[in-house]
Protein backbone atom coordinates (compact mmCIF):
# COMPACT_ATOMS: atom_id res chain seq x y z
CA UNK A 1 0.00 0.00 0.00
CA UNK A 2 1.49 3.47 -0.79
CA UNK A 3 1.60 6.11 1.67
CA UNK A 4 1.75 10.06 1.59
CA UNK A 5 4.16 11.87 2.19
CA UNK A 6 2.97 13.52 5.14
CA UNK A 7 2.33 10.07 6.65
CA UNK A 8 6.05 8.54 5.90
CA UNK A 9 6.98 11.62 7.77
CA UNK A 10 4.57 10.99 10.83
CA UNK A 11 6.14 7.19 10.72
CA UNK A 12 9.62 8.64 11.76
CA UNK A 13 8.86 10.29 14.70
CA UNK A 14 8.94 7.14 16.18
CA UNK A 15 10.51 3.32 16.25
CA UNK A 16 8.22 0.97 14.67
CA UNK A 17 9.75 -1.85 16.06
CA UNK A 18 9.05 -1.07 19.35
CA UNK A 19 5.69 -1.50 21.50
CA UNK A 20 4.90 1.31 23.92
CA UNK A 21 2.28 1.61 27.12
CA UNK A 22 -0.79 3.15 26.41
CA UNK A 23 0.11 6.37 27.78
CA UNK A 24 3.38 6.37 25.51
CA UNK A 25 1.47 5.67 22.21
CA UNK A 26 -1.37 8.14 22.96
CA UNK A 27 1.74 10.91 22.92
CA UNK A 28 2.88 9.44 19.93
CA UNK A 29 -0.23 9.34 18.27
CA UNK A 30 -1.08 12.78 19.56
CA UNK A 31 2.72 14.12 17.71
CA UNK A 32 2.26 11.76 14.47
CA UNK A 33 -1.34 13.68 13.43
CA UNK A 34 -1.30 15.64 10.45
CA UNK A 35 -4.65 15.71 9.23
CA UNK A 36 -6.27 19.32 9.14
CA UNK A 37 -9.26 18.20 10.88
CA UNK A 38 -9.03 16.71 14.81
CA UNK A 39 -8.55 13.56 14.04
CA UNK A 40 -10.12 10.42 16.35
CA UNK A 41 -8.37 8.39 18.13
CA UNK A 42 -8.86 4.43 17.63
CA UNK A 43 -7.92 1.34 19.67
CA UNK A 44 -7.35 -2.03 17.89
CA UNK A 45 -7.35 -5.24 19.79
CA UNK A 46 -6.68 -8.14 17.67
CA UNK A 47 -8.39 -11.65 19.38
CA UNK A 48 -7.31 -14.96 19.35
CA UNK A 49 -11.12 -16.08 18.75
CA UNK A 50 -12.33 -19.23 17.01
CA UNK A 51 -15.45 -18.46 14.68
CA UNK A 52 -18.31 -19.43 17.05
CA UNK A 53 -16.85 -16.73 19.49
CA UNK A 54 -17.20 -13.29 19.98
CA UNK A 55 -16.96 -10.76 22.46
CA UNK A 56 -19.12 -8.14 23.32
CA UNK A 57 -20.46 -5.54 25.79
CA UNK A 58 -20.60 -2.06 26.69
CA UNK A 59 -17.73 0.37 28.78
CA UNK A 60 -18.34 3.75 29.95
CA UNK A 61 -15.28 5.88 28.92
CA UNK A 62 -14.02 8.49 31.55
CA UNK A 63 -13.77 10.70 29.54
CA UNK A 64 -16.24 11.26 27.00
CA UNK A 65 -15.35 13.15 23.62
CA UNK A 66 -18.26 13.12 20.72
CA UNK A 67 -20.71 15.50 20.69
CA UNK A 68 -23.89 14.68 22.75
CA UNK A 69 -25.91 11.68 21.40
CA UNK A 70 -29.90 11.75 20.20
CA UNK A 71 -30.97 9.17 22.36
CA UNK A 72 -34.59 7.23 20.96
CA UNK A 73 -36.72 5.58 23.64
CA UNK A 74 -39.45 3.33 22.77
CA UNK A 75 -41.31 2.89 26.04
CA UNK A 76 -45.26 3.37 26.88
CA UNK A 77 -47.01 5.08 30.07
CA UNK A 78 -44.74 5.83 32.76
CA UNK A 79 -42.07 4.57 31.23
CA UNK A 80 -42.42 7.23 28.27
CA UNK A 81 -42.66 9.53 30.97
CA UNK A 82 -39.64 8.51 33.11
CA UNK A 83 -37.72 8.54 29.59
CA UNK A 84 -38.60 12.00 28.49
CA UNK A 85 -37.36 13.17 32.05
CA UNK A 86 -34.53 11.50 31.28
CA UNK A 87 -33.73 13.63 28.68
CA UNK A 88 -34.52 11.01 25.61
CA UNK A 89 -34.42 13.63 22.42
CA UNK A 90 -37.61 11.22 20.79
CA UNK A 91 -39.73 8.81 23.08
CA UNK A 92 -42.56 7.03 21.63
CA UNK A 93 -43.65 3.36 20.29
CA UNK A 94 -45.74 2.48 17.59
CA UNK A 95 -45.69 5.89 15.86
CA UNK A 96 -41.58 5.55 16.04
CA UNK A 97 -41.85 2.28 14.86
CA UNK A 98 -43.92 3.27 11.82
CA UNK A 99 -41.92 6.53 11.62
CA UNK A 100 -38.20 4.54 11.50
CA UNK A 101 -40.11 2.55 8.72
CA UNK A 102 -40.75 5.25 6.47
CA UNK A 103 -36.81 6.24 6.67
CA UNK A 104 -36.64 8.41 9.44
CA UNK A 105 -33.44 7.49 11.08
CA UNK A 106 -32.24 11.31 13.03
CA UNK A 107 -31.32 9.38 16.39
CA UNK A 108 -28.15 7.86 17.44
CA UNK A 109 -28.89 5.43 19.99
CA UNK A 110 -31.93 3.16 20.28
CA UNK A 111 -33.41 2.17 24.12
CA UNK A 112 -36.57 0.28 24.36
CA UNK A 113 -38.56 -1.01 27.55
CA UNK A 114 -38.83 -5.51 27.35
CA UNK A 115 -42.55 -5.17 26.64
CA UNK A 116 -41.89 -2.97 23.02
CA UNK A 117 -39.34 -5.36 21.88
CA UNK A 118 -42.35 -7.38 19.88
CA UNK A 119 -43.25 -4.52 17.93
CA UNK A 120 -39.46 -2.94 17.74
CA UNK A 121 -38.42 -6.13 16.63
CA UNK A 122 -40.31 -5.74 12.93
CA UNK A 123 -37.21 -3.26 13.02
CA UNK A 124 -34.68 -5.53 12.99
CA UNK A 125 -33.33 -5.19 9.22
CA UNK A 126 -33.45 -1.24 9.23
CA UNK A 127 -32.12 -0.95 13.04
CA UNK A 128 -29.86 -4.03 12.35
CA UNK A 129 -27.56 -3.46 9.67
CA UNK A 130 -27.04 0.31 11.34
CA UNK A 131 -25.95 -1.26 15.01
CA UNK A 132 -28.73 0.33 16.02
CA UNK A 133 -31.33 -2.43 17.49
CA UNK A 134 -31.90 -2.28 21.23
CA UNK A 135 -30.44 -5.58 22.75
CA UNK A 136 -30.27 -6.51 26.34
CA UNK A 137 -26.50 -7.82 26.34
CA UNK A 138 -25.55 -3.92 25.69
CA UNK A 139 -28.10 -2.44 28.45
CA UNK A 140 -30.20 -0.88 25.42
CA UNK A 141 -33.12 -3.13 26.52
CA UNK A 142 -33.99 -2.16 29.87
CA UNK A 143 -36.83 -1.00 32.93
CA UNK A 144 -34.42 1.34 33.85
CA UNK A 145 -34.45 3.96 31.87
CA UNK A 146 -33.26 7.06 33.83
CA UNK A 147 -29.75 4.95 34.70
CA UNK A 148 -29.20 3.83 31.40
CA UNK A 149 -29.85 7.03 29.89
CA UNK A 150 -26.96 8.40 32.13
CA UNK A 151 -24.43 6.12 31.24
CA UNK A 152 -25.13 6.98 27.70
CA UNK A 153 -24.63 10.85 28.21
CA UNK A 154 -21.72 9.71 30.54
CA UNK A 155 -20.05 8.01 27.13
CA UNK A 156 -21.26 4.53 27.57
CA UNK A 157 -20.02 2.86 24.17
CA UNK A 158 -20.40 -0.50 22.87
CA UNK A 159 -17.49 -2.71 21.69
CA UNK A 160 -17.43 -5.85 19.73
CA UNK A 161 -15.45 -8.15 17.41
CA UNK A 162 -16.04 -8.07 14.07
CA UNK A 163 -15.47 -11.81 12.04
CA UNK A 164 -12.12 -11.54 11.98
CA UNK A 165 -11.52 -11.29 15.91
CA UNK A 166 -10.76 -7.75 16.02
CA UNK A 167 -12.19 -4.90 18.24
CA UNK A 168 -12.10 -1.76 16.53
CA UNK A 169 -13.66 1.27 18.77
CA UNK A 170 -13.07 5.05 19.13
CA UNK A 171 -12.03 6.07 22.45
CA UNK A 172 -10.96 9.73 21.82
CA UNK A 173 -9.43 13.20 19.85
CA UNK A 174 -6.15 13.85 18.54
CA UNK A 175 -6.52 17.63 20.80
CA UNK A 176 -7.53 15.65 23.84
CA UNK A 177 -4.58 15.95 26.56
CA UNK A 178 -3.27 12.30 25.66
CA UNK A 179 -3.20 10.97 29.36
CA UNK A 180 -7.19 11.28 29.24
CA UNK A 181 -7.27 9.18 25.65
CA UNK A 182 -4.81 6.73 27.30
CA UNK A 183 -7.25 6.14 30.46
CA UNK A 184 -10.22 5.47 28.12
CA UNK A 185 -7.98 3.43 26.03
CA UNK A 186 -6.98 1.14 29.70
CA UNK A 187 -10.59 1.30 30.81
CA UNK A 188 -11.86 -0.52 27.11
CA UNK A 189 -8.91 -2.75 27.15
CA UNK A 190 -9.32 -3.78 31.05
CA UNK A 191 -13.32 -4.51 30.25
CA UNK A 192 -12.28 -6.86 27.00
CA UNK A 193 -9.59 -8.79 28.85
CA UNK A 194 -12.94 -9.20 31.71
CA UNK A 195 -15.06 -10.64 28.07
CA UNK A 196 -12.61 -13.52 27.64
CA UNK A 197 -14.55 -17.02 26.39
CA UNK A 198 -14.92 -19.49 28.97
CA UNK A 199 -14.33 -21.98 26.49
CA UNK A 200 -10.98 -20.25 24.45
CA UNK A 201 -7.78 -22.08 25.25
CA UNK A 202 -4.35 -20.52 24.73
CA UNK A 203 -3.63 -17.10 24.45
CA UNK A 204 -6.55 -14.42 24.13
CA UNK A 205 -4.94 -11.08 22.63
CA UNK A 206 -2.73 -11.01 19.71
CA UNK A 207 -1.72 -7.68 19.04
CA UNK A 208 -3.11 -3.81 20.43
CA UNK A 209 -2.12 -0.75 18.99
CA UNK A 210 -3.75 2.93 18.88
CA UNK A 211 -4.27 5.09 15.61
CA UNK A 212 -5.34 8.81 14.90
CA UNK A 213 -7.76 8.77 11.25
CA UNK A 214 -5.02 9.59 9.14
CA UNK A 215 -1.92 8.60 10.91
CA UNK A 216 0.31 5.04 11.40
CA UNK A 217 -1.02 2.75 13.93
CA UNK A 218 1.46 2.44 17.55
CA UNK A 219 1.98 -0.88 19.07
CA UNK A 220 0.87 -1.32 22.72
CA UNK A 221 2.85 -3.70 24.96
CA UNK A 222 -0.53 -5.12 26.29
CA UNK A 223 1.27 -7.67 28.05
CA UNK A 224 2.39 -5.35 30.96
CA UNK A 225 -0.72 -3.18 30.52
CA UNK A 226 -3.11 -6.14 31.80
CA UNK A 227 0.05 -6.77 34.93
CA UNK A 228 -0.43 -2.99 35.18
CA UNK A 229 -4.04 -3.34 35.45
CA UNK A 230 -4.11 -6.10 37.86
CA UNK A 231 -1.10 -4.15 40.30
CA UNK A 232 -3.50 -1.26 40.12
Amino acid sequence: MKHGKKYLEAVKKYDQTKSYSFAEASQIVKNTAYAKFDETVELHVSLLLSKSQSVRDTVVLPHQFSAEKKILVFAKGDKAEEAKAAGAAYVGDDDLVEKIKGGWMDFDVAVATPDMMKSVGRLGPILGRRGLMPNPKTHTVTMDLKGALAELRQGRVEFRSDKTGVVHLSIGKVSMNPEDVAENAKVVYAEILKRRPVDLKGDYVESVALASTMGPGVSVDFANEAVADKNA
